[in-house]
């Protein structure tokens, strides 16, 4: 009797293993730290993606700077997307991301948006742009770390113009907060993405910068070196496919 039950123990036990995937532990989502412009596009490339088996991936929006110290203070996640180099440099240079994994992959215009009501165009001859933009206050992201902040600034200073226009910029925490501002009224301007102008149903673009007038918008991508979730892997692959950036496409963004 002993040796049945040892050999039916035994038994047992091979169909298990036979059976591995169905005891496996369920597939953990992955955590993605994304540029704040990414709202409404990452959120639904993340329920593309889910809706193909895989657990929906959590995502934490923040300024690409904001998110970038969170990795470099030990948060863990899996992906990073940031709307600029420099955010993404900085991470690589600490060797906290997988340098394989890295990749541009989106692109953005920079514009000055206006609430919806109202009829004001945006000159870009350096006189009457110091004038309009000069009256303030402008809402732009925090000019010294925030991406959008930063490709501002530097469009104006291009344009001849920042030292007219500086006083009267009122700094957000990130480009999402520069827009809320405009949207309340509690600025009559504000420079932001052409895709955070698109996903606003209360402002309207009122100037578009010359592409030239600051460095190239660019999202690069990465996994994070303590990452070991294959699922983070699995969705950067899904993100940077032409199926992915079509995602991205249709909110505005251009694909590289």
């Amino acid at each position: 009797m002993t040796l049945r039950i040892a050999r039916t123990f035994t038994l047992w036990l091979l169909l298990a293993v036979a059976a591995g995937p169905a005891w496996a532990a369920p597939a953990r989502a992955p955590l993605v730290l994304a540029a704040a412009s990414l709202q409404e596009s990452m959120t639904a490339a993340a329920d593309a993606w889910a809706r193909k088996g895989h657990p929906r991936p959590v995502i934490s929006f923040a300024a690409s700077s904001a998110l970038a110290r969170q990795v470099e203070a030990g948060g863990a996640a899996d992906l990073f997307v940031s709307a600029d180099e420099e955010w993404m440099d900085g991470l690589a240079a600490k060797g906290l991301i997988v340098p394989a994994t890295r990749s541009d992959f989106l692109g953005n215009r920079l514009v000055i948006v206006a609430p919806l009501a109202s009829s004001v165009t945006i000159p870009l001859a350096r006189g009457p742009l110091a004038r309009v933009l000069g009256a303030g206050p402008l809402a732009m992201a925090d000019t010294e770390s925030v991406p959008a902040g930063k490709y501002g600034k530097a469009a104006l200073t291009r344009l001849g113009v920042w030292e007219a226009v500086s006083p009267k910029v009122v700094r957000a925490e990130n480009v999402r907060a520069a827009l809320a501002l405009v949207e309340r009224g509690a600025a009559p301007l504000g420079i932001v993405y052409a895709t955070d102008a698109k996903a606003s149903a209360k402002v309207r673009i009122a100037g578009v910068f010359p592409a030239s007038s600051h460095p190239p918008i660019t999202y690069p991508i990465a996994r994070l070196k303590a990452s070991a979730n294959p699922e983070g892997e699995a969705f950067r692959h899904f993100l940077v496919s032409r199926e992915g950036k079509a995602i991205f496409v249709r909110y505005g963004f251009s694909a590289r």
